[in-house]
């Protein structure tokens, strides 16, 4: 391992003392839940202070010159951070994603707890990715604050809500909009919201013309939204993230070209009841329905979450591709439906090779444009 990698034991991993068979102060990093650990021996609180401050900050041969000065010794230090790697539990981190990080001893305080999970061994660095990647979430609803406020706190550089309807006492929620907000604007409550979890996220509203990484929809019927279809027009990765009824509901996550869009699931509801155009009409003319239960609204909001930062880090197809996740009470256990593109849609150019289009992947070309 290169002595100028810059490692991070995160803050999440437990640090215990113990004792061993023959009396020895030792350490046991991690190893308390179903992650492996590392028993270092003989250890002592030395150890375990050296340990704690690998913030990622410093590089290996930095943090073993200092620690040399100390009176320790590197060969066994450098062996210590070679087990605590094969273990999983140390991560080493680009630089670069350190200088992408917000400024100041809270934000430091707060990347220190992300960094691990947008940084992989086998992919590298994504941080970075995450700090330049904009959302737009439209809709500030009982999951899209809290999804807003999740993503910003999650490293999303640029977080922006859409709404134009103001608070009402049904929208408070946990992490989201609150009693006192009622009478305000909702896109500025929403502000509030995401601005707690992360103050110094971007906030501001997305220009037309500007780009983005992906819209949410989290309206309640936003399959019909007319606004999902001007964003397949116009190219924009979008993502349903709702509740219906007493369900959660999130995706499909639709890659305009590569996957069935959601006129391909009306047309599929349409071939399974000719009715469904009629009643699809009145759900979406009609007034919005209450937005179901406060944890199937927080477990709708955290299931989307994950699939956005998946697209945003570039770790694999996203489960929602041309997929929904369905979260219904009591137990919100996930079920999936597919979404494959509808033949009387043209959405999707002919597949070739009897390949299926919505799993050809991501485009990896970013920022596309918002309407």
């Amino acid at each position: 391992m290169a002595d100028t990698v810059h490692p991070l034991l995160p803050p999440t991993v437990p640090l215990l003392h113990r004792t061993g068979v023959a009396g020895t102060a030792d350490v046991q990093v991690g190893g308390t839940g179903s992650d492996d650990g590392l028993l270092v021996s003989p250890g002592g609180d030395e150890l375990a202070t050296l340990l704690r401050g690998l913030d990622g900050r410093r590089t290996q041969r930095a943090f073993l010159a200092e620690a040399g000065r100390a009176g320790h010794d590197p060969t066994v230090l450098t062996a210590v951070l070679d087990g605590l790697r094969s273990t999983g539990l140390l991560v080493d981190l680009d630089p670069a994603d350190l200088l992408a990080s917000d400024a100041g001893p809270a934000a430091a305080a707060r990347t220190r707890s992300e960094l691990p999970t947008a940084t992989g061994r086998g992919s590298g660095a994504r941080w970075r990715a995450r700090r330049a990647s904009a959302v737009l979430v439209d809709g500030a609803t009982r999951v899209g604050v809290p999804l807003a406020a999740l993503l910003a706190a999650s490293g999303v550089g640029r977080v922006s809500v859409r709404d134009d309807g103001l608070t009402t006492a049904g929208d408070a929620v946990v992490g989201g909009l609150g009693a006192e907000d009622e009478g305000r604007p909702r896109v500025l409550a929403a502000g509030d919201a995401v601005r707690r979890a992360s103050p110094l996220t971007d906030l501001r509203p997305l220009a037309p013309g500007s780009s983005t990484d992906l819209v949410v929809l989290t309206r309640p019927q936003a399959a019909s939204d007319p606004v999902a279809a001007d964003l397949h027009r116009r190219g924009v990765r979008h993502l349903v993230a709702t509740v219906r009824g007493e369900t959660g509901v999130v995706g499909p996550l639709v890659v305009p070209g590569a996957t069935g869009c959601l006129r391909c699931a009306d047309l599929h509801r349409r071939d399974a009841d000719p009715r469904w155009p009629h009643l699809a009409l009145q759900l979406s003319t009609g007034d919005a329905l209450p937005s179901g239960a406060t944890v199937t609204c927080l477990a709708t909001a955290v299931t989307a979450a994950v699939q956005v930062l998946a697209l945003l880090d570039g770790t694999g197809a996203p489960l929602t591709l041309g997929t929904t996740v369905e979260l219904r009470p009591p137990d919100l256990l996930p079920r999936t439906r597919r979404w494959p593109a509808h033949p009387d849609c043209g959405c999707v150019p002919a597949p070739t090779g009897g390949s299926d289009p919505s799993s050809s992947g991501i485009p990896a070309d970013r920022g596309t444009m918002v309407p």
